[in-house]
């Protein structure tokens, strides 16, 4: 006889079969790490990134915000890392580097489908409400993902796998169903302070006890989300990095043996392109390569702006007569990138 009820055995089953590596339960209630979340926000930790302290900042506090009839959350965890080597062991100069997680298509995109088939999936069992969540919904997804068993939050604030390491995407379903919830794993990090180390601004800090990042010091933030000027101190530690950046996840232990993913979406697509390359971009070819990927979101000046500082960074030659021509630019943020540039080849 059919069982017609949702059982986290079932959901890992179907998790799975979706392309689900982790997976698990939490109940759909505050945590305490609301607390810590507006003392991050409060400390002026977000910089720019007003989205996260706007109007639906207070929507992060409860997942009924987004669905009032929410019991539980179903955490899912999906692998994105790939062979390619590691940034900290690449030594290509010449080429940029771009976060392992812009290598394929769009996470967002992605995860969003498979979430929803799942979703299909568990109402062929049993009829329920729910919403779909990727992280750009107000919800504390790494709190709820430990909660739910799937990992400890590191130094780094990346949520870790003992047995997978940290190269995963979040996404949740928020469901109707009453659903028991899993355990948080013990934290293991231990003394551990390699990401803490290894971080060429120094973006991890100790915040109330536990760390954070200030996402004012961070490569990711000046690289992703900051559309001024990059500060001059900070231009030099970026090295070759044009989006994002993986020095944290890097060097963590737990990521020495990490599997691969055989999602064909992030197979990598754009790995280590030449900066000549990206600097020869007009703005039409940027949108066409990078439509569909993470890379987008640089948007093309804040993207060439990039390529300018890791040109001044390796002090290649080959690389004065494109910054010349970048220097020339009528978009004043690439052209002023583009002059510091210049400057470091004296």
């Amino acid at each position: 006889m059919q069982c017609n009820t949702i059982t986290p055995g079932k959901i890992t089953s179907l998790a799975l079969g979706c392309g689900f590596q982790l997976s698990g339960v939490a109940k759909a209630l505050p945590l305490d790490d609301s607390a810590r979340y507006q003392a991050w926000a409060n400390n002026g930790f977000a910089g720019e990134m007003r989205y996260l302290t706007d109007h639906r900042a207070p929507k992060r506090n409860d997942p009924r915000s987004l669905l009032p009839s929410a019991q539980s959350v179903i955490c899912l965890g999906m692998l994105y890392n790939g062979p390619e080597p590691y940034s900290v062991r690449f030594g290509a100069p010449d080429r940029a580097w771009i976060s392992r997680y812009a290598w394929g298509d769009d996470y967002h995109h992605v995860l969003k489908q498979k979430l929803e088939l799942l979703a299909f999936k568990l109402l062929q069992i049993q009829r329920f409400e729910y919403k779909t969540c990727v992280d750009t919904a107000p919800l504390l997804e790494r709190s709820y993902a430990r909660q739910a068993g799937l990992g400890w939050i590191g130094k780094n604030t990346c949520l870790i796998h003992e047995g997978q390491g940290s190269w995963f995407f979040l996404g949740e379903i928020l469901t109707s169903l009453d659903l028991a919830p899993g355990a948080p794993p013990p934290d293991r990090c231990g003394t551990c302070t390699r990401c803490i180390d290894a971080c060429p601004t120094q973006a991890i800090v100790p915040s109330g006890g536990h760390f954070a990042i200030d996402s004012r010091l961070c490569i990711s933030y000046f690289t992703i989300e900051l559309r001024s000027a990059i500060p001059p101190e900070s231009r030099a530690h970026l090295g070759n990095h044009v989006f994002g950046c993986d020095i944290c996840q890097d060097v963590c232990p737990w990521n020495s043996r990490a599997p691969v993913s055989t999602e064909p979406a992030f197979a990598a697509a754009h790995f280590a392109p030449p900066l000549e390359e990206l600097a020869a971009l007009s703005e039409t070819e940027f949108r066409d390569i990078f439509r569909s990927t993470p890379v987008s979101r640089a948007r093309y000046s804040g993207f060439l702006r990039n390529v300018a500082v890791a040109m001044g960074n390796q002090r290649n030659e080959k690389f004065l007569e494109p910054l010349r021509r970048m220097a020339e630019s009528t978009d004043a943020l690439v052209a002023e990138h583009a002059r510091w540039a210049l400057q470091q080849y004296g």
